[in-house]
């Protein structure tokens, strides 16, 4: 991978870790369905009016915009409203990695890997030393949607590996399509059904900007931008070369939490985050691979032997020699 490329995919990591403060100022002022709802809204009259339809059969369509916008979304937004730190919350939505694999495997009989099974126990361990810190100090409810938020971008997952895009821009652009009207529904049945429009009225007041720039912000650079950028690198690198800048993802969201609205995570809090993380890296085989990398880049290159016989002291010493030379070089 290029600089240039590395750089954007810290680029895109950066953006989605930041769109969690952005979610966490959108929700002082819209109800949380309301504003999940309004983050698809905003793209989908331009993706009707300007993009292609993706060819995608619509069953899977229909299950990638439930399960990772309306699920995920609804019950992320409607977590960090209930008192989710929008940090942590960037920590354990990545449970849906090892939710992806679990769910391949009963839905659609994929096997699960050893390796697999390791990161997925200890990615479970690292949000069961979360639930109990929050346990303590806490309501559990906040953590639990968040899980179930991760287990519906898992069903997303699933929905967009059997639509098999041509186009996965289309395809990712054309699901902000589906949950709007799911979504302003739910808000309309728990929120109130004029609620969330009478907070989008109030939002053109003077005090009301800062949700609207949250909203632009979720929207555009969250989505548009970020999505775009990452679709780019998987055209151009294998997966498993773009997959782990998104674990920079939780580690923006913690520090941008930290540095901006002023969350203090636990030391249990952060250290089941990094197991959550490490078992992330270790079920997509990521962790594995690069340590096998950094061993072989470290390992002493064998001297070759002449006859068969161990080098005499003097080979030895002229490919040292070499080496040094080599290396001031």
């Amino acid at each position: 991978m290029t600089a240039r490329d590395r750089s954007l995919a810290v680029l895109v990591a950066v953006l989605w870790g930041l769109n969690f403060l952005a979610v966490r100022v959108g929700l002082d002022h819209f109800p949380p369905f309301f504003l999940a709802a309004l983050r698809y809204l905003v793209l989908a009259v331009p993706v009707v009016l300007f993009v292609p339809r993706p060819g995608v059969p619509l069953r899977w369509l229909l299950g990638y915009g439930l399960g990772f916008g309306v699920a995920q979304f609804g019950l992320l937004f409607l977590a960090i409203e209930q008192g989710m730190p929008s940090g942590l919350a960037s920590v354990v939505v990545q449970a849906s990695a090892p939710f992806t694999v679990l769910l391949g495997a009963l839905l659609l009989r994929e096997r699960v890997t050893g390796r697999q099974l390791a990161g997925i126990g200890l990615a479970v361990a690292g949000m069961a030393v979360i639930a109990v810190d929050r346990a303590r100090t806490a309501p559990l409810l906040p953590l639990v949607l968040t899980v179930l938020a991760a287990a519906g971008w898992a069903v997303g997952n699933l929905a967009s590996r059997q639509a098999k895009p041509q186009y996965p821009l289309r395809f990712a652009l054309w699901m902000a399509v589906i949950p709007p009207v799911p979504l302003l529904a739910l808000s309309a049945v728990m929120e109130g059904p004029g609620t969330g429009w009478r907070a989008l009225g109030s939002a053109f007041g003077p005090d009301g900007w800062p949700s609207l720039v949250a909203l632009v912000y979720i929207a555009v650079l969250g989505s548009v931008v970020g999505s775009g950028i990452w679709t780019a690198l998987l055209k151009r690198y294998p997966a498993g070369v773009v997959a782990p800048f998104s674990m920079l993802v939780p580690v923006v969201g913690m520090a941008g939490a930290w540095l901006a609205l002023h969350e203090r995570p636990s030391g249990w809090a952060v250290t089941g985050g990094a197991a959550v993380v490490a078992g992330v890296l270790l079920g997509t085989g990521w962790l594995p691979r690069f340590l096998r990398e950094r061993r072989n880049a470290t390992a002493v290159p064998r001297v070759p032997e002449e006859g068969g016989g161990r080098p005499s002291g003097g080979q030895t010493a002229g490919a040292t020699g070499a080496s040094q030379e080599t290396k001031r070089s």
